[in-house]
C-alpha cells in the first residue's frame, strides 16, 4: 500500500479575509503595524490584489507581485520582490538581495509613511513597466 499526503484543506475565506484574521489574531503591535502597511498598499494602489500564499503569508500583487508582510515574534518585515531594482533614497530598506530588499519594523519603530508609500508606488510602476503588452514593445 502507498501512503499519501493529505493536502491541508483549503480556505472557504478570501485571501482579504484570512489577512484580516491574521492582523486579529496577532492583538498586539505586529498586527497594528501590518494592519497600517495595508492600509499604505492600498491607498498608493487602489487595483492591488491580496493574495494568501505559502501557508500563511500575505502577498500584494499589481501586473506581479510587489511585497509581501511577514509577522515573526519581534518584527514585521516587508519583502519587495524586485526591491533591488527600486531607488531607496531614505533609506527604509534594512535587508539588501540581489532581487528582492526588505524593510524590517520592530515594537516602537516609526513607520515612514511617505517613503513607504513612494516605494510602494515605484514598485507598481516598475511592474507595469515590465508587462506591456506585444504592440507596445
Amino acid at each position: 500500500m502507498i501512503a499519501t499526503l493529505k493536502e491541508a484543506p483549503k480556505s472557504t475565506k478570501s485571501p482579504s479575509q484570512l489577512i484580516d484574521d491574521r492582523i486579529a489574531e496577532l492583538g498586539d503591535w505586529r498586527g497594528e503595524v501590518l494592519a497600517r502597511i495595508r492600509k499604505l498598499i492600498r491607498d498608493a494602489d487602489p487595483e492591488v490584489s491580496e493574495e494568501w500564499k505559502w501557508r500563511g503569508v500575505p502577498v500584494w500583487s499589481d501586473n506581479g507581485m510587489i511585497c509581501t508582510g511577514e509577522t515573526y515574534k519581534d518584527h514585521v518585515k516587508i519583502t519587495f520582490a524586485k526591491g533591488a531594482s527600486l531607488k531607496d533614497p531614505d533609506g527604509l530598506f534594512t535587508q539588501d538581495g540581489t532581487v528582492r530588499r526588505a524593510i524590517d519594523f520592530c515594537e516602537g519603530d516609526k513607520l515612514n509613511e511617505k517613503s513607504l508609500k513612494a516605494l510602494i508606488q515605484a514598485a507598481v510602476t516598475l511592474n507595469k513597466a515590465g508587462r506591456k503588452t506585444s504592440h507596445e514593445r
